[in-house]
């Protein structure tokens, strides 16, 4: 019996990520701290009063040797992915609109699988920590998490005709997404703990073969079976379909749909990197000094930043009576850059927690400007539109992961919240072109405005 409820595959798809980014994060770091000197052990489950913060002292530059090298081997694990990982999200997404969504979601979870898997392996035999570069290359070729959010969002997309049971929806979604990533988070340093890294591991890649069942044998495919009868395509001729498609997506409409199209991936996109890129230096910062906060605490504040997806789902629940979407899109870029800014000076662990709480709203502007988007083109360019939009998050994504690290490197020796203070500035261009949006007239629930006629249809010569 086939169902058309895509939540299940969603949260499942969560919850193995929530848990999977921290581990590596802490994974990595006591692999490089092990492997810099066997002089200082570290102390898992240590009091985060004894950090050591006097400059002077021998294990506060070690600290900073290790937050060093741990950001430039993130910087290689990035840079490996990018490349497979552009190519693969932007077929897939793309094909999509013709072939289904089901095939961007099975595939980038098994690449999600083996590379579970593979790290399962590798923290269990203690194997070098540079195979970890491999299995993110060979991972990336499946698609990553961009490729199935993106396959998850056009499926939700595909089955809502009205625009406000869109925003609702992907809200709803969020608030569940909230409490999964906030249990999740919470219970991460537990994990460590209780289990290790290789149990860890396991229970990951076991919750994503469940994943796979789900999605392979009980989520029904509606583009799929509609466009069953269409002529089967060439290699070639379908690639090019792929670019044409995407290409129509800047050429059809009006000059004012174009200009509102470009303006909300620019924002989303630019809001994407700043979000993406400073999520992985949070833990390193919270492991460094003068925090020094072990794997209970660094899961405390995962689990309260996850938070931000049960606040933002009321935000915009509530917001929505009294505000149109742009402005509720500007309260969430506005709050996050006021939560920057604090970070960047927040030097006690009580201080880094109450630091979480500006991040509330941090999630808003994704929903908000993911229905937006998807109100100006037309509902047989979603596909399309959402291969875009993954595309440069893949590009954005690893870019601002790999810049982020290396600027962390560069900065942490002399001023660890440099990084925060940068980030804060970068959040200045999403409010200038949301000021841009709103400037050329963004009118709620004027769909036939922006989007064209149906597309005609492409066949390649």
């Amino acid at each position: 019996m086939k169902t058309s409820f895509i939540e299940p595959a969603i949260l499942l798809n969560a919850f193995a990520m929530t848990l999977n980014i921290p581990l590596t994060a802490q994974y990595v770091y006591r692999r490089i701290w092990e492997e810099t000197g066997n002089y200082y052990t570290f102390a898992s489950g240590s009091n985060v009063s004894e950090c050591k913060q006097n400059r002077s002292d021998p294990i506060f530059a070690f600290r900073e040797e290790v937050q060093k090298k741990t950001s430039l081997f993130n910087l290689q694990v990035e840079i490996s992915g990018l490349i497979p990982g552009l190519v693969s999200t932007f077929m897939l997404l793309s094909s999509s609109d013709n072939h289904g969504r089901k095939l961007p979601m099975v595939l980038s979870s098994l690449g999600s699988l083996a590379t579970n898997v593979w790290l399962c392996v590798l923290s269990h035999f203690d194997l070098p920590l540079q195979l970890l570069i491999a299995s993110t290359f060979v991972g990336a070729l499946f698609g990553n998490y961009t490729t199935f959010w993106g396959a998850c969002f056009a499926y939700i997309v595909d089955q809502c005709k009205e625009y406000k049971q869109k925003i609702i929806r992907i809200a709803v979604l969020d608030f569940m997404l909230g409490v999964v990533t906030g249990l999740t988070g919470l219970s991460s340093g537990y994990f460590i703990r209780e289990l290790g890294f290789v149990w860890s591991y396991f229970i990951i890649a076991a919750v994503l073969i469940v994943n796979l069942t789900y999605i392979s044998f009980f989520l029904s495919d509606p583009i799929k079976e509609s466009s069953s009868q269409m002529v089967t395509m060439s290699c070639r001729e379908s690639l090019k379909d792929l670019f044409y498609r995407t290409y129509l997506l800047f050429k059809n409409g009006s000059g004012k749909r174009q200009s509102l199209l470009c303006l909300l991936i620019f924002t989303i996109v630019i809001y994407f990197f700043v979000i993406i890129g400073i999520s992985p230096i949070f833990t390193l910062y919270e492991l460094g000094s003068p925090l020094c906060w072990d794997e209970v605490y660094i899961g405390y504040g995962t689990a309260l930043g996850s938070v931000s997806f049960l606040i933002s789902f009321l935000g915009i629940w509530l917001f929505s009576y009294c505000l149109e979407d742009i402005h509720i899109a500007f309260i969430g870029i506005l709050t996050t850059m006021l939560g920057m800014t604090l970070a960047a000076f927040a030097r006690t662990t009580l201080m880094m927690l109450l630091v979480r709480i500006p991040f509330f709203f941090t999630m808003m502007p994704f929903s908000v400007l993911r229905s937006m988007l998807s109100k100006v083109v037309h509902s047989t360019e979603q596909g399309a539109l959402f291969a875009c939009i993954a595309f440069l998050e893949t590009l954005s994504g690893v870019t601002a992961t790999s810049a982020y690290n290396g600027i962390y490197s560069a900065t942490v020796a002399w001023y660890p919240g440099f990084i925060f203070l940068l980030s804060a500035g970068l959040l200045i261009l999403p409010v200038i072109s949301l000021w841009g949006v709103k400037y050329i007239g963004w009118e709620e629930g004027s769909y036939t405005l922006f989007a064209p006629e149906e597309p005609s249809e492409h066949t390649s010569e």
